[in-house]
């Protein structure tokens, strides 16, 4: 599991684990060790992905590989070429590399790094699973508890949210279930919601009042995005004006079909965390 430390990578080992599988995290430092131990990896590799350093040593002797890249990272291109060429040259019989939901919409920089990087890998890994999901529930989660969903993008843009555990058990199935070799996944949630509206549920669920407010461009500047690199905040300006013209929808059909259940709705994960 490359990328084991973040929540997407906690949230595969922990879908893993639970299907019985030995995970192998690889992480970018000793110090991200705990977490993935927590999650329930049974050994840890270090690895250095702009380098490539330890990638050898984290693919050897293993089944399966899952490669999630850090969010928005500059070089994801050639980190998904030192990765793939790590797995090809080790034999690893699954592969499944973590994208993103519509990678060739032009208007989001890091997108697009997304579908160049899914054409290296194609290059590399023929047989490779690309998974595609939208946004997390979990994005907005703590916000909703707190009562105030604060956003710099339109309150009133559609979105298909996912919830990040079913991502993780779709990725789970994929790695330890034959029959999804070279295919594309789109990963989105079973219904199309607003920041608006996901406010209005979040107040009815937590029976508490949940506002929501969009946070102007330059306050999420000077807040939030200061402390970013120049590259990553001009990469997440560009999705919240791409958000602005068109949110971020799918179709549920695919998760659906991975999991044999209809994905969680956003009622769902709410009602989860709150028990």
């Amino acid at each position: 599991m490359i990328g084991a430390a973040g929540k997407t990578g906690r949230a595969v080992t922990r879908a893993l684990t639970a299907a019985g599988v030995d995970v192998r995290a690889a992480v970018r430092s000793p110090d991200s060790s705990p977490r993935a131990y927590a999650a329930g990896a049974r050994s840890i590799s270090v690895v250095d992905l702009e380098s490539g350093a330890g990638l050898e040593e984290a693919v050897d002797g293993v089944d399966a590989v899952y490669h999630l890249a850090p969010n928005v990272h500059p070089d994801e291109v050639g980190i998904a070429e030192r990765v793939g060429t790590a797995v090809a040259d080790a034999g690893v019989q699954r592969f499944a590399f973590h994208s993103v939901l519509h990678p060739d919409d032009a208007s989001m920089p890091h997108h697009l790094r997304k579908a160049e990087a899914e054409h290296v890998v194609r290059s590399l890994l023929p047989g490779a699973t690309v998974l595609r999901p939208a946004a997390y529930h979990q994005n907005l989660l703590d916000a909703a508890r707190s009562g105030r969903v604060a956003v710099p993008y339109s309150l009133d843009a559609p979105f298909t949210n996912v919830d990040l555990d079913d991502v993780a058990e779709a990725a789970a199935s994929v790695l330890t279930r034959p029959g999804h070799e070279g295919l594309t996944l789109d990963l989105a949630g079973p219904e199309v919601l607003t920041v608006r509206d996901q406010a209005v549920i979040a107040g009815e669920v937590l029976g508490v009042p949940v506002s929501a407010e969009r946070i102007q461009t330059e306050s999420w500047v000077a807040g939030p995005g200061a402390a970013l690199s120049a590259q990553a905040r001009s990469d997440l300006l560009a999705m919240f004006a791409a958000y602005d013209h068109h949110g971020l929808v799918g179709d549920a059909t695919t998760l659906r079909r991975l999991l044999g259940r209809s994905p969680r709705t956003w009622s769902d994960v709410l009602r989860a965390t709150s028990e």
